[in-house]
């Protein structure tokens, strides 16, 4: 949000000192009875961070709603666009470690436009906001369907707005009746609620977009359905994901991406079942969907970290199961261009998946990798589990458990925290897994189901492999090009400083990967597909081939 004075831009959080040591205006030792309009004319960003340490939000948001509903204002400062950010900087300070328990992620403009955009192509009569905060979201889906026919939604009683936060809440509604009148404040249904009580329900024939809280419930309300979802995950925006589904027609939820692949949401992935739609999954590095800082956190990170999913629940008709696009990986400056509908539908697979006791998760692969995938499980006849030990044996990989780039594997210890170790029972089924680890494969399965921090050893032990299909010359190829990699191990260490110590890595030339993947490709039976295929696996953007 920015400060809008002589066409000139100022990031409001800009004018705030990171100590959060504010300017004492002369009236330090007067806590006021009230505001007039003389005092909202000036009134400054000093102004409003002393009152609300003063006052408190309620209060001074009641005036600035009156204010800016009531009088002409000439006060740039207190112009609507400024109120999100405004009411933001306000939460942090009277309470950082409070919004920081909150889980408020908030959506910047240009992922509300896209939201906004799918929200408008699904059909119902009324429509909802579920968690709307200071109402990005709405505010831009109205500004999609325009001055007229958003009044009109508005007067015919069609708009819901759903919040716990009573501040938040009257804020959202003062901008909608600003840009479409006071006239309508009595047909705006705006909901102060614990939205998953069980005395709150959606209107019929509803659609619902949202950007629920992110957090981890400790303690599962007795107001609230004990549902499998509930109980499984105890995660806010999970529960919110369920009953936003069982109620509405058609929904646009923006939260975590966790919920595809996570085992304790298996639950919810087994109520997507009986919709459908796509879900819109995103990295966090090297750019980062919610782009915003963290405003009033408690640590030196300022970008928030969350890997996002966009999740359209269409509703077609004859259609079960969710189409996915695979995790996407794309640069800050990629994301004008990243962010537009047609260039993230086409990235959505046209696969509709469903989940069952032997399929838990959905699969996040690339199109144009998705005939690979298919024979790889088909045609596996075992998985690493199969081939590693409990015991301690003469065969070992070491695998570090971060994996930015690609994975590795290495037969001597690295200096290092986070790694995997494991102890194969032969020879040959060592030299087949030291390559697929070094190869693209394992780092694709990763990415397919996970793509998190940390690669989980249960996800690589479930990885498929298909040493029924070598023969004699491929076990000789695997055999030869693991000596040759073990024999420059020490050479391809590379470290990084993290927190103080120095973690080792291999970083192999590029070369060896691909040799593997070409060998793997054939044994597959792709002969006539390039190893270059993979690249759109470990590239670190969208637009423009790069060598990792």
């Amino acid at each position: 949000m920015s400060k809008h004075k002589n066409g000139i831009q100022v990031n409001l959080f800009d004018l705030i000192d990171s100590n959060d040591s504010f300017i004492e205006s002369e009236d330090t030792n007067n806590v006021f009875n009230d505001f007039n309009k003389s005092q909202l004319d000036k009134y400054t960003l000093n102004d409003y961070c002393n009152d609300v340490k003063r006052l408190g939000l309620k209060r001074v948001w009641d005036k600035i709603n009156k204010y800016v509903l009531n009088f002409n204002n000439d006060n740039d400062f207190l112009d609507i666009r400024n109120f999100a950010e405004l009411y933001e900087i306000g939460l942090a300070l009277i309470d950082k470690q409070q919004k920081k328990k909150s889980g408020q992620y908030y959506t910047p403009d240009d992922v509300a436009y896209i939201m906004s955009y799918w929200f408008n192509e699904i059909q119902a009569e009324n429509v909802c906001d579920v968690a709307c905060g200071t109402g990005k979201l709405i505010l831009t889906y109205l500004d999609i369907l325009g001055w007229d026919k958003a009044r009109d939604l508005i007067k015919e009683g069609k708009l819901y707005l759903y919040d716990l936060d009573d501040v938040a809440l009257s804020i959202c509604k003062t901008i909608i009746l600003k840009k479409y009148g006071k006239d309508l404040d009595s047909k705006i249904h705006d909901i102060n609620c614990d939205f998953l009580d069980k005395k709150i329900s959606l209107p019929e024939n509803c659609k619902v977009i949202s950007n629920p809280p992110y957090a981890l419930v400790s303690k599962i309300s007795s107001s609230w359905e004990r549902s499998n979802v509930t109980i499984d995950t105890k995660e806010l925006y999970s529960m919110f994901m369920e009953k936003i589904m069982l109620q509405s027609k058609a929904s646009v939820i923006i939260t975590p991406y966790s919920f595809i692949g996570g085992n304790k949401f298996y639950s919810l992935r087994l109520l997507m079942n009986n919709y459908n739609g796509f879900i819109v999954s995103f990295d966090n590095v090297p750019g980062n969907i919610f782009c915003g800082r963290k405003h009033g956190i408690f640590n030196t990170n300022t970008a928030n970290s969350v890997r996002a999913a966009i999740t359209v629940v269409q509703n077609k008709e004859k259609y079960k199961g969710f189409r996915l696009t695979p995790l996407i990986r794309f640069k800050t400056e990629e994301r004008k261009q990243l962010l537009e509908s047609k260039v993230l539908e086409g990235f959505i697979a046209n696969r509709y998946q469903m989940v069952d006791k032997n399929n838990k998760s959905f699969s996040k692969c690339h199109k144009e990798l998705q005939d690979i995938y298919d024979t790889w499980l088909q045609k596996s006849n075992k998985t690493v589990n199969d081939i590693v030990s409990s015991k301690t044996t003469s065969y070992s990989i070491y695998v570090p458990n971060t994996c930015r780039y690609f994975t590795t594997a290495s037969s001597i210890e690295l200096n290092r925290t986070g790694v995997m170790k494991l102890n194969i029972k032969d020879k040959e089924s060592f030299n087949l897994l030291y390559c697929l680890i070094n190869s693209s494969f394992s780092y694709w399965w990763w990415r397919v189901f996970d793509g998190g921090i940390t690669y989980p050893i249960g996800l690589l032990n479930q990885m498929p492999i298909f040493d029924n299909l070598l023969n004699a010359e491929d076990r000789k190829f695997f055999e030869d090009i693991t000596d040759e990699m073990r024999s420059i191990e020490k050479k391809c260490i590379v470290t990084k400083l993290n927190a103080g110590s120095i973690q080792e890595n291999i970083k192999f030339p590029a070369e060896y990967r691909n040799r593997i993947n070409q060998r793997l490709l054939n044994i597959l039976g792709f002969n006539n597909v390039n190893c270059d295929i993979f690249d759109i696996v470990h590239s670190n953007c969208i637009f423009k081939d790069e060598e990792n």
